[in-house]
């Protein structure tokens, strides 16, 4: 019994345990082991329940397919602005994450996900293009075209725009994952999140690439 609780662990530190100490060297230190099995044991259980989930316990919306994903919007505040009389650098990040919150809630794991303490979303990696100012007050449009996905990741770009005027500011590439709230470490996006997370990625499969995805950084020579 206590083999197979070892074993269902899934710890390869317990198992190297069973495989090497002494039994009686085993069983003397089992009331410290055999916590620590079952709280993988749990831990286990509680991420396949969030896998299995078919409704989380919040309202999800229904998924926008426009494509691109085409409802965030923005104000540039006086606290984004720089020295340089514009929206520092810095700030950007700032806005184009504010639209990643959006596109999160198109398939239920925004804020309400970790918050519930179901799963969080983490950023891998990041690229911006910075193609044209914008200043204090001027008003934002956020566009977010899902590039590729599987069953953890999602790699989206998005493109920000002067809300009025209509010319492109910067742009946002981005590669987000999935990672369960226990264990801190990647996990597979949720029963309840995959299907509509399927349906956006279809619904802009058919966009042209953007010219700065999978842009690279450098001095081009002539």
């Amino acid at each position: 019994m206590l083999l197979s609780i070892f074993y269902s662990a899934g710890s390869s530190r317990i198992f190297w345990i069973i495989r090497h100490c002494r039994p009686a060297l085993l069983f003397r230190n089992a009331t410290a082991v055999v916590p620590a099995a079952a709280e993988n044991l749990a831990l286990a259980a509680a991420l396949a329940t969030v896998g299995r989930m078919k409704l989380p316990p919040y309202p999800l919306i229904e998924p926008d397919l426009g494509a691109p994903l085409d409802i965030h919007r923005a104000t540039v505040l006086p606290d984004w602005i720089d020295w340089n009389g514009h929206m520092n650098v810095g700030f950007y990040v700032v806005a184009f994450d504010k639209a990643t919150d959006t596109l999160c809630a198109q398939f239920g794991c925004s804020w309400d996900y970790t918050r519930e303490k179901l799963g969080m979303t983490f950023v891998l990696e990041a690229h911006v293009t910075y193609d044209r100012e914008v200043k204090e007050g001027d008003p934002l449009r956020i566009t977010t075209q899902i590039l590729d996905h599987d069953a953890k990741r999602i790699h989206f770009i998005h493109e920000m725009f002067h809300a009025t005027e209509g010319y492109l500011a910067a742009t946002n590439e981005l590669m987000l994952m999935n990672i369960d709230y226990q264990t801190r470490r990647s996990a597979p996006w949720p029963e309840f999140a995959m299907p509509r997370i399927e349906k956006l990625a279809a619904a802009h499969a058919h966009l042209p690439r953007p010219q700065q995805a999978g842009r690279l950084i450098g001095i081009k020579r002539k």
